[in-house]
């Protein structure tokens, strides 16, 4: 950590410098889904195949309630607390009832080549080094300055990556501005009859949310505001160790 003078606010400022510069979202474009309250979008069709712990998914929809699903798309608003045991295999950086109606997209993109699967190798690289990754296809999901229900004003930018390269997959959730909310908020995934699920620290509690949100000052791979999953079939944990920021 740097330390700087103990002046008024100090501390602060240089906690948001050192979120600037460790940026963990990936870029915002593509196909904006549609402005409607507990929508999806439509069904993708991916250009890849992505491999989820077991399960071989060609398609995925982007749910505005701040999850991903590959079956059929979801419009549950109230988060409930994994392992749910279910039929479902759910993907959900940020799970609780959005509303982009009139505040805020929702967008999604697709690459096979370019500088997000550049990035997309680093990273995987980085974080799971002993793999020799190589990535072939990257989808985005960006909650972009979304507001929470109903239309409150408020804005909140939050991303799962999801990344494939040969017979390997994972999961990135990027967290930006997260505003502040009393409602319950849940982080993570969950697979069918929950054989595998994971929730963020800090999911349901009042650090989920606002400048200090606990999803943008941790980390399981050393850069404040992501987390990452390798969910393949051959997964079998994640990585446990967490790197919390500290403001001093």
């Amino acid at each position: 950590f740097i330390r700087v003078p103990d002046r008024m606010g100090s501390q602060n400022v240089l906690f948001v410098l050192l979120l600037g510069m460790m940026n963990p979202l990936y870029p915002i474009s593509g196909t904006a889904s549609s402005r409607s309250d507990d929508g999806s979008s439509p069904r993708i069709t991916l250009h890849r195949p992505f491999f989820y712990f077991g399960q071989t998914y060609n398609q995925i929809y982007v749910n505005h309630n701040g999850h991903l699903t590959f079956q059929s798309p979801w419009s549950a608003t109230t988060p409930q607390r994994f392992p749910l045991n279910a039929t479902k295999d759910i993907i959900a950086p940020f799970w609780m009832d959005l509303d982009n109606r009139e505040i805020g997209q929702v967008y999604y993109n697709q690459y096979t080549s370019g500088s997000v699967l550049q990035q997309a190798t680093r990273d995987i690289n980085d974080y799971f080094p002993s793999m020799n990754f190589n990535a072939n296809w990257v989808f985005v999901a960006t909650w972009y300055e979304v507001a929470y229900y109903p239309n409150s004003g408020t804005r909140t930018t939050v991303q799962a990556v999801l990344i494939s390269g040969g017979q390997f997959s994972f999961v990135l959730m990027n967290y930006g501005i997260i505003a502040s909310t009393s409602r319950e908020v849940q982080a993570g995934y969950d697979t069918i009859n929950s054989i595998h699920h994971f929730i963020i620290p800090g999911s349901f509690s009042s650090s989920a949310t606002g400048s200090n949100s606990i999803f943008r000052r941790s980390s399981n791979v050393n850069l404040p505001g992501r987390w990452a999953f390798r969910t393949d079939e051959g997964s079998r944990e994640f990585k446990s160790s967490t790197f919390p920021v500290t403001i001093l």
